[in-house]
């Protein structure tokens, strides 16, 4: 699956920094996440670094956009040209 950042979001901005496919990014309200450039940090890092650094823990997995691990590795070996 990848990540949503809910209503919750303070704005902080500590998880846009964080992301290594540029996937977040600040929306019209609170921060957003591009669900086609998030990988759940898959291929980069063990777990997705924008929710270890989440202060109000408001980074979930999106109900509605449910991918597979070996679907996760395929998206980050597409965006980055390397293999996984």
């Amino acid at each position: 699956m990848a990540l949503i950042i809910t209503n919750d979001c303070i704005n902080c901005a500590v998880c846009e920094p964080e992301c290594p496919n540029v996937a977040i990014f600040e929306g019209e309200e609170i921060f957003e996440i591009d669900s086609d450039l998030c990988t759940e940090c898959v291929g980069h890092f063990d777990k997705p670094q924008c929710q270890l650094v989440c202060p109000v823990d408001c980074i979930p997995l999106d109900p509605e956009r449910e991918e597979s691990h070996d679907h996760l590795l395929q998206k980050y070996e597409q965006l980055t040209g390397k293999p996984a």
